[in-house]
C-alpha cells in the first residue's frame, strides 16, 4: 500500500507509507493508525442521502440511484483548477470497477478478488485492510471485479467471487459473519455490490453465462439469515411468444419451432440464467424494489430455450418486505445476442403520454436505447434515439457468424447512469463495438461456461464510444461526444453542472452537463473504468475515482484511488 499526498500549493509529492500492525490470520486484516471515527449510519441517513452533501452513502448515490450529487463547491467556473488531493495505491493492481462509499470522513473501497479498504478520506491514509479468504472454487464471467460495499449501522457488506455473502465491523475490518449466497460450482458468484434497506441486505447474482437460475435475495443484517428470495426465472418462464421487440421490431423468431421444442423438453427454468448485476433501485414510498435481469442461458442459442425465457432482458418490481413479484416488462424476448440488461435503473420523476409528471424507472439498454418507464406498473413510456448505431437487427446467429449491431457489450454495458432533473437529462456512456455472432448448440455443461456459440469483435471495423445526455421527457439526444474507445464505468453529475467520467486510455474528464463541453482532464495512468463519487470533509469538497482498467475490455490495469479537490 502507498499513498501519494499532492501538494497543491507547489509541485513536490511526498510518499507517505503507512505502519502496518499485526493481526491474527483468523482476522485477515492489516491495519494501519486509526484516522478518527466512524460514527453509525442510520437508516434516516441512508434514506436522506439524495440531499447529503457530506457523504456518498450508496453505490449509485441514493436510493433512487440518481448518481446527482448536491454540493457545488465545484463547478462549471472553478473545475480548471481540479488537482489531485491524493493517491491511494491498493496491494492488487488489476480490473477495478469500484464506487468509493465515504461516511464521516472514512471512505470504503474495494478491488478484484474482493480485499476491502477503509480509508481516512481527507488524506488517503489507510485505517484498515481486510482480505477475503477465497473458497476453493470460483466461477465467474468478465473479470475477478467487485463494484463495492454496502454500509449500514456499524457494518460494512461484500459479496465475493466465490458467491458469499461478508459483514466487517466498519471501524475495524474484522470479519463478523459470512453467508454462502449459492454453490459457486454450478457457476453463481457476486461481482455487485449489495444494498442495505433496513434489516435487509439485498443482493442479486452473476452467472447467466453458466446454466444458472437468477435470483435476487435478502439477508438479516445482524445474522446474515435468509429472509427472502425472488427467481428471477419463474418456473413458468414461457412467456406470451412476443415476436417484436420493445420497440416494435421484429425478432425473427420461429413460434412454431419453439412450441414443438418445448412440448419435446419442458420448461427450461432451472438453468435459464437471469443474473442481476448491479444494484436495485429502492422505492421506500411505495415498500419496492426494481433491478433489471440479464441474459438467458445458453447466451446464443435459442434452440434449447423455448419461449420468451422470462425474466431475463427485463425491468422487474417486487415487494421490499415479502420478495413478491409486482411487475415487470421484458425488453428483448429470447434474447439470442447477450443484449440483457445491467445497467442499474433510476427512479425519477418523468412526463407521461399525457404530459402529466409521474414516478418513472430509466434503465440505459445494450440496445442503445434508454427506456423510460410507469413505476406503478413497469409499463413503458418511450424509449430514446439510439446512442450507437444499429444494424441488422434483429439478424439470428449462424454457425459462420451473422454480423448485427450493437455488439453483445452495447450500448450501454453494466455502466450506471446519472441524471441531472433540473434539467431533465440522463447521462450514458456507450460503446460501439461491431460483432458477428455464431451458433454452436452444446448440453448444459454443469457449472461449466455455456454461451452456445461465440460473438467475435470484427478487428478491421472501428471501435469507439461516447458520452451521451438524452432528455428523458422526450427521448431526444440533447448531447453527445464521441470517444475513442468504447466506454465502460459510470457517470456522476453534480449541482455544480458538470458530469464526471473515464475512459480505457486513462483520461478522467469533465464535462458541462448541459452542453457536453469538456471543462477539465487528467491522466491516470491506467483505464479509469470505475463510476466516481463525490464528498465533502473540512469544508473542502472531492471528486474520487479507481483507475484500474479492466478485464472484459482489457484496458490498462492499475491499482490507484485517487481524489481531486480545488487548487487553492
Amino acid at each position: 500500500m502507498r499513498v501519494t499526498k499532492i501538494l497543491l500549493a507547489g509541485v513536490a509529492t511526498v510518499a507517505v507509507c503507512a505502519a502496518q500492525a499485526a493481526v491474527s490470520q483468523a482476522e485477515e486484516v492489516q491495519r494501519g493508525t486509526l484516522y478518527g471515527d466512524m460514527t453509525i449510519v442510520s437508516q434516516d441517513m441512508l434514506s436522506r442521502a439524495a440531499s447529503d452533501g457530506n457523504n456518498f452513502l450508496h453505490t449509485n448515490g441514493n436510493y433512487d440511484q440518481t448518481r446527482f450529487y448536491p454540493n457545488k463547491q465545484i463547478n462549471t467556473s472553478n473545475v480548471r483548477k481540479l488537482r489531485p488531493a491524493w493517491i491511494f495505491q491498493t496491494e492488487v493492481v488489476e480490473t477495478m470497477e469500484t464506487t468509493p462509499i465515504v461516511v464521516n470522513g472514512v471512505m470504503y473501497v474495494t478491488t478484484a478478488f474482493n480485499h476491502v479498504y477503509a480509508l481516512d478520506a481527507a488524506t488517503g491514509q489507510q485505517i484498515w485492510h481486510y482480505k477475503h479468504k477465497m473458497g476453493p472454487v470460483t466461477t465467474y464471467c468478465c473479470g475477478p471485479n467487485n463494484r463495492g460495499v454496502a454500509i449500514s449501522g456499524d457494518r460494512v457488506f461484500m459479496g465475493t467471487l466465490d458467491a458469499k455473502l461478508v459483514a466487517l465491523d466498519s471501524k475495524t475490518g474484522k470479519l463478523l459473519w459470512e453467508t454462502q449466497i449459492a454453490d459457486p460450482e454450478l457457476g453463481y458468484s457476486e461481482t455487485m455490490a449489495p444494498t442495505v434497506v433496513g434489516n435487509k441486505v439485498l443482493i442479486g447474482t452473476n452467472g447467466g453465462e453458466y446454466g444458472i437460475r437468477g435470483f435476487v435475495k435478502a439477508f438479516d443484517t445482524q445474522t446474515g439469515n435468509e429472509i427472502w428470495t425472488f427467481h428471477t426465472i419463474p418456473e413458468d418462464s414461457v412467456g406470451v411468444w412476443a415476436t417484436h421487440d420493445a420497440t416494435g421490431r421484429d425478432m425473427l423468431r420461429d413460434i412454431e419451432a419453439e412450441k414443438a421444442a418445448l412440448k419435446k423438453m419442458g420448461d427450461p427454468y432451472k438453468t435459464l440464467g437471469g443474473g442481476v448485476w448491479q444494484n436495485p433501485a429502492v422505492d421506500l414510498e411505495a415498500n419496492r424494489v426494481y433491478f433489471v435481469v440479464g441474459n438467458p442461458s445458453p447466451d446464443l442459442d435459442g434452440s434449447l430455450r423455448p419461449g420468451d425465457n422470462l425474466y431475463t432482458d427485463s425491468l422487474v418490481a417486487v415487494d421490499l418486505e415479502t420478495g413478491q413479484y409486482v411487475c415487470h416488462f421484458q425488453y428483448i424476448a429470447h434474447d439470442v445476442w447477450d443484449l440483457d440488461a445491467v445497467s442499474p435503473p433510476i427512479i425519477t420523476q418523468v412526463k407521461d403520454g399525457d404530459g402529466n409528471m409521474v414516478k418513472g424507472v430509466l434503465h440505459g439498454g445494450k440496445t442503445g436505447h434508454v427506456y423510460v418507464h410507469k413505476a406503478d406498473d413497469c409499463s413503458l413510456l418511450r424509449f430514446s434515439e439510439a446512442m450507437v448505431p444499429q444494424e441488422n437487427m434483429w439478424v439470428l446467429p449462424t454457425k459462420e457468424g451473422a454480423r448485427m449491431l450493437p455488439g453483445a457489450n452495447g450500448g450501454v454495458e453494466w455502466s450506471p447512469m446519472a441524471i441531472n432533473a433540473d434539467l431533465g437529462l440522463t447521462y450514458a456512456i456507450n460503446l460501439h463495438q461491431p460483432m458477428t455472432y455464431h451458433v454452436e448448440s452444446t448440453p448444459y455443461p454443469e457449472g461449466k461456461l455455456w454461451l452456445g456459440g461465440a460473438f467475435k469483435v470484427i478487428p478491421t471495423e472501428e471501435q469507439w464510444g461516447n458520452v451521451t445526455a438524452v432528455d428523458y421527457n422526450t427521448g431526444k439526444i440533447r448531447w453527445q461526444v464521441k470517444t475513442e474507445q468504447p466506454m465502460i464505468g459510470g457517470v456522476l453529475s453534480t449541482a455544480g453542472g458538470l458530469l464526471f467520467t473515464g475512459e480505457g486510455n486513462g483520461q478522467f474528464k469533465a464535462y458541462d452537463a448541459e452542453t457536453g463541453s469538456v471543462l477539465w482532464n487528467f491522466q491516470a495512468g491506467a483505464g479509469v473504468n470505475a463510476p466516481p463519487s463525490s464528498y465533502t470533509v473540512g469544508g473542502k469538497q472531492y471528486i474520487v475515482v479507481a483507475a484500474g482498467g479492466n478485464t472484459q475490455l482489457d484496458y490498462k490495469r492499475g491499482n490507484n484511488i485517487i481524489a481531486f479537490t480545488l487548487a487553492e
